[in-house]
Parts: structure tokens; C-alpha cells; sequence
């Protein structure tokens, strides 16, 4: 393949597919054609780039963007995002699991404009999770295309709906926004539409599954984005495939599921030897980066702060073992058990407890205060702390504002504009300090790169929330060597980081680590 004075493009193709290519493609010449291969010329065009592209089902044919695009806006792209955007403006319906941190937001907003400027589209919506519309989406289309309109479509339905029937380039919205406005969606006619975080959309017999795929047309464009694709079970990229590329899994989720799972018992699943090559070829066409082959990024270092639990927590940790140990005898332990069950012992070593009837019950963490204030002290600049139970985040708030560290907070409660807000202030201003996130709140999307340091409280139950979490300090705009704290008291603390480092997200592990904690077989 050859570029030809910058407006061609010469390669050799099957000679089947000859006469496909000169009845859709107005400016191509056959150079030299014999029984098997011939080479041909073709004008460089995104069109025609992106039929050769469907045809061929190559990942070599250039895109135009490589010679048209000026690349706008306040930060020059990265190789690997110039490749991205690239990839997507040859594809309709594509994935990108570009690891967390590598900048795929700007990515697709650059391949957007590119075609918004060829008219191929007109038109994006953009659907994501809510904590990440302003913070991250709206505020990337302003630094990477400001010359675009962006429009956020959250609150009352009547502004959901006068925001998509406006004008703007493109209208941001969160998941389980998009049924409201289901149809004011369908008659704005977008000609490209992108899923951010796209696992939540994994289940194809969910409400928003459905309501996205009712959404869809055959024309429509489609580019789904997330940076742990089934990361749960191989069976999570059915619904993934389903909406992008349909024919590369079986019409019925059963079908799917006895192709790479393997029946134990009745109930049972595991994943069969050739379920991640299964789910690598339903899961194309896509792109993918890591940060390790595409950014400098200075190295993440991981330390552990041991702290003792205090006598009360010692005596309440012995009583709720006792208690859970009578509860599982004679019983059959279940992942979901196992799981609810370690969240009450971590809610304990982390401070305090929600009961049965919802009400919190307060422990002494005096240690555990102590040693994040250390932790504090020991870096210069910002720290970020993830705190997974939201009434354990009031507690330590309390705790540092006592000590003078300038604090916000960031939780289930705090409005995605104030979220945006404060994320703004912590990335340019001197203050806050230390930033206070309850994980499901803001583990996504968002860059807090004004941070150095990372202090987990105490462990999240997800492998990918703890990856997100790390995320927000390792990406692009990151020029500080890192450092990220685990703050442990419990021996069910210390054995879940370990799962969480090792990226160990099997949930019979998690029923192993329940009857480990226990004491029982």
C-alpha cells in the first residue's frame, strides 16, 4: 500500500472484489489485474477509505484525517490518539478499550469533528455515566474542539428535551437519561452516537439496553469506549457485541454463554480455555492502547500502612465472626453471600457499620485517622482518599478539617455540577488540599492529575473501581511520581488488596477469603 502524491491511494486487493470497488467507489483505476490479486488506485478520500475499510476488513488503510486534520485545540495529540481517532473515522460501528488515563475522551472528539467537517455527520450524542458529564466530556470538547457546541441534556425533562432539540454539536447524557427523552432522541436524528464506560451497557435485558438499541438505526454510527471490556465474565461482551457488531455472536445469550462458559452444576459457570480469544473476536472491530505503550507516565508506586484495630473494633470484629459463623453453618456459602457479608467486616475495620434497619453505628478509628494524616504530611502535594461507605466520609472530614487540611467532598449526594465544580478547583487552584471520594462517585472518567498520592481508606469490592480509582492520578497531564497508600487493620483488608492488586476478580475467591476469614472449609 502507497500513498501517491498525497491524494491517492495505490494497494492490491482480491481481484473479487474488483467489481464491488468500481461500482461504489467513482474515482479508482485498475493499474493491473490477473486471475487472484490486482492493484488499483483510489482517490483519498474518507468515503472511500471507509468501504475499502468494510471490504476488506483491514486495519491498514489510512484515513484522511492523516492529511486533512489541523488537530485542534490547547494540547497537541499523542501518537496513539492520532492513531485512534484514526481507526474510528475508517469505522461505523466500532469499539475502543484504550486503557483508563489514555486520553480517548479527546480521541473521539477529534475524529467527530474531522467528519462533522467532511459531512459525514452533523450530529453526536454522547451517552455517559452522570459523574463524568461535565468534568470530563464537556469539559474536553471545550480544550480539545471549542470551536464545537456542547450541550449537557440533565434535570427536568423539559430541558433534557430542549437541550436535544437545540442545536449544539454535541448533546451529553447520562445512562438512564437517555429513556426520558427516548423519543425527542429518535427525531434529533443523531448521525453518531458514543457510549463512554460502554459495560454498563453489557446486558442485553436491561431497560437501557433496550432503549439504546430501539434508538439505533442501521445508519446510525456507533462507538462504545471502555478500558475493561467483560471484565467481569466473558459472558458481559454479548451485550456489547449485540449493538456494534451482532454477527460476531450467536442471535441468543444462551448460545453465547455455552460457547465460552463451561457448566459446573446447575448454577455453576466457568469460563472455557478459549473464552478470551472468543470474546477478543465478538468484541471487533477495536482499538486498543495501554499506557504502557503509549505514555510516559511516571511510575506508580504502592505502599501499606498497617494499623492496629482499636480494642472496641477488636471486640465488635470477634462478636460479628462468631455471629456469621453460626449463620454459615450447615449452610451452602453463595458469591453474593460471601460478598455481603465481607462488606460488613470492612465497614467495621473502616469505622462504622449500617445495620439490618439502616442505622450506622460509629467505632473508634483513632489509629486509622492517624495514620492518613501521616500520610498527608509526607507529600507536598494533593492527595486524593477513597472512602467506600459515605457515612464513614463524614467521620473522616470531621477529622481533618480538625487538623486543618482544606477538604471537599465527593459523593452520591453532590450534583454532577457541583462535582464538576469541585474537580475544577482542585485541578487549578491551591485549594482544597485533599480530596474525599466515595469510589462509585467519581472512580470514572475524571482526571485529578493536580494529585500525587492515592489513600484507599479501605478496599473497594470491584477490581475495576480499584483501577478507576488508581486512574484518576495516572494518565495524561500526570508529572509527578505517584504513590498510592493502603491503609489496612484487618487481615480481610489485607487479603482483599491483595485480590484488588492482583486483578483476582473470580467471585469464588471471594467466597474462599469469607471461609479463610471464618475459620471453616
Amino acid at each position: 500500500m502507497e500513498i501517491v502524491e498525497n491524494c491517492a491511494v495505490r494497494l492490491h486487493v482480491p481481484t473479487d472484489y474488483v467489481p464491488a470497488i468500481v461500482r461504489n467507489i467513482e474515482k479508482v483505476e485498475v493499474l493491473k489485474q490477473d486471475e487472484l490479486v490486482s492493484e488499483i488506485v483510489v482517490y483519498w478520500g474518507i468515503e472511500e477509505m471507509q468501504f475499502l475499510t468494510r471490504l476488506l476488513g483491514s486495519d491498514k488503510i489510512p484515513s484522511s484525517i492523516n492529511r486533512d486534520y489541523k488537530w485542534p485545540g490547547l494540547y497537541n495529540p499523542f501518537k496513539h490518539q492520532i492513531t485512534t481517532a484514526s481507526f474510528l473515522t475508517l469505522h461505523r460501528k466500532a469499539f475502543c478499550f484504550n486503557e483508563a488515563g489514555t486520553g480517548k475522551t479527546s480521541s473521539v472528539i477529534w475524529a467527530s469533528d474531522y467528519l462533522m467537517n467532511e459531512g459525514a455527520i452533523k450530529r453526536v450524542l454522547v451517552i455517559c455515566p452522570l459523574s463524568i458529564m461535565y468534568s470530563a466530556w464537556q469539559a474536553d470538547i471545550f480544550k480539545t474542539a471549542m470551536h464545537r457546541t456542547a450541550g449537557v441534556a440533565h434535570g427536568p425533562a423539559d430541558k433534557r428535551k430542549k437541550i436535544i432539540r437545540g442545536a449544539y454539536d454535541f448533546v451529553i447524557i447520562n445512562y438512564d437519561g437517555v429513556h426520558i427523552v427516548q423519543k425527542e432522541i429518535e427525531e434529533a436524528a443523531f448521525d453518531l452516537i458514543v457510549v463512554d464506560e460502554a459495560n454498563a451497557y453489557k446486558t442485553a435485558t436491561t431497560k437501557r439496553w433496550k432503549t439504546l438499541s430501539k434508538i439505533l438505526k442501521p445508519t446510525t454510527r456507533l462507538w462504545m469506549l471502555t478500558g475493561t471490556p467483560a471484565s467481569q465474565s466473558p459472558t458481559d461482551a454479548f451485550g456489547l457485541a449485540k449493538l456494534v457488531c451482532p454477527e460476531n455472536v450467536p442471535k441468543f445469550f444462551t448460545g453465547w454463554r455455552d460457547k465460552v462458559m463451561r457448566q459446573l452444576t446447575r448454577f455453576k459457570y466457568v469460563p472455557k480455555p478459549t473464552a478470551k480469544r472468543d470474546v477478543y473476536e465478538a468484541l471487533q472491530p477495536a482499538i486498543r492502547f495501554s499506557k504502557a505503550e503509549c505514555l510516559d507516565l511516571p511510575p506508580v508506586v504502592y505502599q501499606t500502612r498497617e494499623v492496629p484495630l482499636s480494642p472496641q473494633v477488636v471486640r465488635y470484629y470477634k462478636n460479628l465472626k462468631d455471629q456469621m459463623l453460626i449463620e454459615a453453618a450447615g449452610e451452602k456459602i453463595s458469591a453474593v453471600h460471601a460478598a455481603a457479608r465481607l462488606n460488613k467486616l470492612l465497614q467495621l475495620s473502616g469505622g462504622a457499620v449500617y445495620t439490618d434497619n439502616g442505622e450506622v453505628v460509629e467505632f473508634d478509628v483513632s489509629p486509622r485517622l492517624n495514620a492518613l494524616l501521616e500520610v498527608i504530611e509526607e507529600t507536598e502535594h494533593k492527595v486524593l482518599v477513597f472512602v467506600p461507605y459515605r457515612h464513614t466520609i463524614e467521620l473522616v472530614a470531621n477529622f481533618l478539617a480538625s487538623h486543618g487540611v482544606t477538604t471537599r467532598t465527593i459523593n452520591g449526594d453532590v450534583s454532577a455540577k457541583d462535582r464538576a465544580q469541585i474537580i475544577n478547583e482542585f485541578q487549578t487552584t491551591d485549594e482544597p488540599r485533599l480530596l474525599i471520594i466515595q469510589p462509585q462517585s467519581a472512580s470514572h472518567g475524571v482526571t485529578l492529575t493536580a494529585a500525587d498520592t492515592i489513600v484507599f481508606w479501605s478496599p473497594v469490592m470491584s477490581v475495576e473501581t480499584y483501577l478507576q480509582c488508581v486512574a484518576r492520578i495516572d494518565r495524561v497531564g500526570q508529572v509527578n511520581s505517584m504513590t498510592v497508600v493502603h491503609i489496612q487493620g484487618s487481615e480481610v483488608e489485607r487479603k482483599m488488596y491483595e485480590m484488588l492488586r492482583g486483578k483476582v476478580s473470580n467471585h469464588e475467591k471471594l467466597v474462599d477469603l469469607y471461609k479463610q476469614e471464618l475459620g471453616i472449609e
